[in-house]
């Protein structure tokens, strides 16, 4: 079981925390993987991690679709791959929400399955430099003949032979999409607990392989599911320390109508405290939505209590369809122990 590290996306202040992903380095983690949202972004970040480490791979868990255009991101990737060492980089992809597509990225919504299949469609033709890149899309066309353009654009090949197999992750959480990601990409990144839901999900999963154009399947997918691990004899109050951000996404990540956080906690069998917290978050009532908030549902996405609770636990993760787990934000206790856990 491979390991990596989650860094997230800074607050107020950005500070990368090199002694953690060094460390990381030398205990065996596969990988280190940034975040953004709207404020530090996750592409800068991995060229300086690139340039302080050795061998521990790149990945963005997420970067955000609206945010930049197919190529740009390619040619992102493809740059700090060349300088750090060909095969490091991996793109992982999501979509966010309409809010902050609209509201950060002043971008349109759209149809968030097509724009993301040509999405991917035309960064891997990029990278893949099999001629200059055109692409007829849905969402997404390339080049641009829509509105306002002057009709001069032009197919064109990337100047830069960079690494034409950096493998493309999507970040995505319903069936649709998750049954799209195993058509199109590389690996999933998924928003839930894997364990939890791996049996329900693989129907899914095969139905989009069984759409693939490459004949690829389980054994040439990644899959890295995300799980918070504590330490502590207290397994009741650290449970309670995550609640707080399980009811800001589920309450209030999105629009009340378009939450899927909230849509996550519904499939997985909490529906009932996914309507309640929601509509406490919303009414302001912050308090009273994170105590909504069930011990069961957060302790099917954590490791937490004493090691040896943990190594019991831990059983649940190794489900033979993931590929490793990112630890988020893990301490160095936690490191090593996941470290020895995991060999």
């Amino acid at each position: 079981m491979k390991l990596g590290l989650n860094l997230l996306y800074s607050g107020a202040k950005l500070a990368i925390p090199m002694d953690r992903i060094l460390k990381a380095e030398k205990l065996g983690f596969d990988s280190v993987w940034t975040a953004e949202a709207y404020g530090s972004d996750a592409i800068t970040p991995l060229a300086y991690i690139g340039a302080l480490t050795k061998k521990i791979k790149l990945g963005t868990a997420v970067v955000q679709l609206a945010g930049r255009t197919p190529a740009n991101l390619a040619m992102c990737a493809q740059t700090i791959d060349a300088m750090v060492g060909e095969g490091r980089v991996i793109i992982g992809i999501g979509m966010s929400g309409p809010q902050i597509v609209e509201g950060w990225y002043g971008q349109p919504w759209g149809k968030p399955n097509l724009r993301m299949r040509d999405y991917v469609a035309i960064v891997k033709k990029i990278l893949r430099r099999e001629g200059p890149v055109s692409h007829e899309g849905r969402e997404i066309s390339l080049p641009y003949k829509g509105e306002g353009s002057s009709g001069l654009g032009k197919p064109l090949k990337s100047i830069l032979h960079g690494n034409p197999d950096i493998p493309i992750l999507l970040g995505t959480s319903t069936p649709l999409n998750i049954r799209m990601t195993a058509e199109i990409a590389d690996g999933w990144l998924p928003t839930a607990a894997l364990s939890a839901a791996m049996e329900e999900l693989k129907p899914t999963l095969e139905e989009g392989f069984a759409r693939r154009q490459d004949g690829k399947g389980w054994k040439d997918f990644q899959i890295h599911g995300s799980l918070a691990v504590t330490i502590t004899n207290d397994v009741k109050a650290a449970l309670a320390a995550m609640k707080p951000n399980v009811a800001l996404y589920v309450g209030g990540m999105g629009a009340k109508e378009q939450n899927f956080h909230k849509a996550n906690m519904i499939r997985r069998g909490f529906a009932d405290a996914a309507e309640k917290i929601q509509e406490l978050y919303l009414a302001g009532r912050k308090d009273e939505a994170i105590a909504a908030v069930p011990d069961e549902f957060v302790d099917s996405n954590a490791l937490v209590g004493p090691p040896g609770r943990i190594r019991s636990q831990w059983k649940k993760w190794a489900v033979p369809e993931m590929t490793g787990v990112t630890l988020t934000q893990p301490d160095d206790e936690v490191m090593e122990l996941m470290a020895d856990i995991a060999r």
